[in-house]
Order: structure tokens, then sequence, then C-alpha cells
């Protein structure tokens, strides 16, 4: 059976004492196991990276920005082997994986600008013949803890804007789906990134905590559920490090009366079911305004959603694929039974869907529901399933408020035809990202991604100019050249550049 080990100073670890089982969700089978990593592996790796950062770090912007371009040409060269590797793990479809890569090399391309955003401040003259400038440095080496749902984009947005910088960086991808962040390591060296620069250590909460802990890892950036990443943060800043914590999100859509009503059904198919519904950024609640608008809704997506076609990663007509694991599979059908029994509407059942030839696999059937209301337990938490929800608001106020007083703030959406109501409710809205007509509202890469309230723990955001931020920090210099002349200045006083 296939083995999937650490990525440490160019080559595999030791033998591994644990194992955990990867499966093929599309048969529910186990074909690898993956090496489950203690502390000692995780000193190995960092002592790798002690040793190399230091030239990197040192390596001018423009040869760092090099191995960029070379990184990026080598994943494009290799996107159908990395996009089977990742479906076949994950269970997403193939065009779905290369879109999860594909937004990953969207932030190495910003990484490919590296030198001018590197640019410090000047100053010249700030007081009599004094010079005051600035410099941005890495910190030295940083850590990703990612999530099963992006196993190349969320690794790509965080190695690349750290390693850009001048960091080394050490991955700890999730030990559901574990290969492809080892072989972006792999393409990193092939483009010309030292030895001990990108690395990835496998393993659990004990590979987690002992990366938390390490006195050598300056910062953290981690994506996943909103308990975790609590906890993260308050470990990790506990030990001293900057955090970045991205977790959870239950996403609203909010359609009014005058929406195009075609195009939202079309978008809420992708939003709500694409990948499973495994997506931080899915749009799981969507909220039409007005009993008529929700009635007009609700007829034009029960025959979509029974359209939509489930099946294996590799079929090229399928819509989405399973979900990651048998275990999550429970836990989603769990929740559309807890949602039955809170007394929810259940217009389409997704329960007990098997695929001819692959009944074992993790698949589970589009699923609706009308008339959640926001006291019930299945609209508070994440369900992170293809299970799409309809709460009803009588009017723009109401649906302002639902996604803002909600424990979540990732991102939202809002379906209009008018200009002012999309307006207004951007501006109002109590969440990090907004889409007006735009059902998935990440931002390109050169801007910035991050939540409100329990959807983020930190205070930097991924990727854009808050990454380069959060992976470095100001080094502020202040210049004096004397010309020999003494100038009759008071040393024991707090100089001024009066």
């Amino acid at each position: 059976m296939r083995q999937i080990d650490h990525f440490i100073s160019g080559g595999a670890g030791a033998a591994a004492k644990r194992f955990g089982d990867v499966f093929d969700p599309n048969n529910g089978t186990v074909q690898a196991q993956v090496a489950l990593g203690d502390a000692a592996v995780l000193e190995r790796a960092v002592q790798a990276a002690l040793a190399a950062q230091p030239a990197w770090a040192a390596t001018n912007p423009q040869r760092r920005a090099r191995v960029m371009f070379n990184f990026k040409a080598l994943v494009e060269a290799n996107m159908d082997e990395l996009a089977n590797l990742l479906s076949s793990e994950h269970g997403k479809v193939i065009a779905d994986s290369k879109g999860d890569i594909q937004r990953g090399l969207e932030v190495i391309e910003f990484c490919c600008g590296i030198p001018h955003v590197l640019k410090g401040e000047y100053t010249q003259g700030a007081g009599p013949g004094i010079d005051v400038y600035s410099m941005r440095q890495p910190l030295g080496i940083g850590a990703g803890i990612t999530p099963f749902n992006f196993p190349a984009m969320i690794p790509l947005w965080m190695s690349g804007v750290a390693i850009a910088t001048g960091n080394a960086f050490i991955i700890k991808p999730s030990e559901r789906d574990p290969s492809v962040p080892v072989r972006l390591a792999e393409l990193f060296i092939e483009a010309g990134l030292p030895e001990g620069i990108c690395q990835v250590v496998q393993g659990d909460k004990e590979m987690v905590d002992a990366i938390l802990d390490h006195p050598a890892i300056s910062a953290v950036s981690f994506v996943g559920s909103s308990d975790i990443a609590h906890y993260v943060y308050q470990r990790g800043v506990a030990a001293g490090k900057r955090v970045q914590a991205m977790g959870g999100a239950k996403n609203h859509g909010i359609v009014m009366p005058d929406a195009d009503l075609d195009q939202v059904v079309n978008d809420l198919a992708g939003a709500a079911f694409g990948s499973a519904g495994e997506r931080c950024m899915a749009l799981p609640v969507v909220v039409p305004v007005g009993d008529e608008t929700a009635d007009r809704l609700k007829a034009k997506l029960i025959p979509a959603i029974e359209a939509l076609k489930v099946g294996i990663s590799t079929d090229a007509e399928a819509h989405y694929g399973p979900v990651v694991t048998a275990a999550h599979k429970a836990k989603v059908e769990g929740w559309i039974q807890t949602c039955i029994d809170e007394g929810a509407e259940l217009v389409v059942d997704g329960r007990g869907f098997k695929l001819q030839g692959h009944e074992e696999g993790f698949f589970i059937g589009p699923t609706l529901f009308d008339r959640v209301t926001t006291d019930m337990s299945s609209y508070k938490e994440e369900i992170f399933g293809p299970v799409l929800q309809m709460v009803r608001a009588p009017d723009f106020e109401t649906a302002l408020s639902l996604p803002s007083k909600h424990q979540y703030g990732n991102g939202v959406a809002i379906f209009t035809r008018n200009g002012h109501a999309a307006r207004e409710f951007a501006a109002r809205v109590n969440v990090g990202m907004v889409g007006i007509n735009v059902p998935i509202p990440v931002p390109v890469a050169y801007h910035t991604f991050g939540g409100w309230k329990r959807s983020a723990f930190g205070d930097t955001n991924q990727h854009g100019m808050e990454g380069v931020k959060f992976w470095t920090k100001v080094k502020t210099i202040t210049a004096r050249w004397p010309d020999g002349s003494p100038d009759g200045g008071n040393a024991f006083v707090i100089p001024t550049m009066g």
C-alpha cells in the first residue's frame, strides 16, 4: 500500500511510528497510509529550516521572484497530475480540483511581484542632515496548518507569500488528503528553492501542538473549523507567535424581489452544492425577501437541484463528487435529520444516495430545506455538506440582520438589480467579504481574504498586502551623516526633528 511521508530538507522523513488511513472517497476503500509525525519529526524540519533560511533571506527579492515564476510554470505543466491526485484523496471532481490549484497559483502570480511590494518608505531630510527609511524583513520560520477541503489552494496561499518574503515555511496538511502539499514542495525544489525552505510534516493534533509550542517558529497560519481555530490562536499567541486562524462559516445569499432568479438559481447550484458543499465560502443559506420571492425561487430551485449529477471525481459530467470521509458523510446526514427534527420543511432529501458501481463511496445527494428559522441549531452551525437552507425574510432590514447577527462572518452575497440596495447592504452588513451578484466572493489574489467574528481570529488576513505584512516585520532606520562640525545639541534629551 502506498505510504505518504513527510518532506524534510528535500527528502522523506524517518520511519514513522504511527499511521493514518487515507481513503478513496469514490469507493470507500483505504488507498494509502500517511505517517503521523511528532515533535521529533518537527524538530528535524525546524533545524533544516534554521540552516537554510538566513541565506534565503539574503537572496535578493528578484531572484526569489524568479523561483516563483519557475514554480508557477512547473505547477501548470503538472496540472493534470496534481488535479488527479487531489481528486483521488478529496473526492472533488477534476475540474474543481483544477480550480483549487489555479486559485492557489493566482497568489503565486502575486508573489512574482514581491520585489515591488517589499519596497520600504524613505524620507530625505526628516531633520537637519537626517534621513529616515524602513525595510520589511522576514520573520524567520513560519508554519501553515491547512484543511482538507482545499489541499492545494490554501497551502499555496500561505507558502507563496511566506517564502517569497524570505521565510522558511513548514506545511502541516490535513491527514485526510496529504499528498498534494508534498508534491508541491517537490516542485518548489525543482523550481530552484533551496532545500529546507519549504517542508511538509504530516500529523494530527500531536503535530499541531508541537508546531504551536516550538519556540523557533515565529508565525502560524491556520484554516479549519472555528473551535480549532480559536484553540490554535490562543495556544499560538500564548507561545509568543503571530497567528492568523481562519474558522468556519455560514454564508448567506440575500435574494431581493428584483433579482434575476434564473441567474440566482444557477449561482446557488454551484455555490451551495459545488465541491459537495465542503467550502468555507460555500453559500448554504439563501434568504429570499418576501414570500412571493421565496415561492418563485423555490419553484425554480427544485428542478435545478434534481437535475444535478453526483458522480465520481473523474466523471467529467458530474457537478460534484463524494464528501471526504465516511465520518463526514455521517455528520452531514446527522445535520439533515436534526434540521427535520427542528421543524424545517424538507423539500429535497439527499440522504441514501447510492451511485451504481460505487455503492460504498461517500456520496450525499443535494438537499434543500425551506422555512428554516434562526433558532434552529442546524442554522446556527456549519453543516459543510451539500445542504441548502432557505430562511424567509419579510423585508430588507430583516435580511440584512441575519448574516450580521450570525456567529460567523466569513462571506455574504446579495442578488439584486438595485444599486442603492446593494450599496447599502455592502456598507452595513457585519461580514468580512461581500459579493454583489457574486455568489462566492473570494477576493482576487492582490486583495486580501478574511472573515469576521468567529470566522477569523487574529488581526491580519491572508494573501495580498495583508499577507505580506503578516509574514514580515518592519525595521525603521534613522540615519545622520555629520559633516564634522558639532551641532551643539543636548545628547541627554530625546531627539526631535524640529
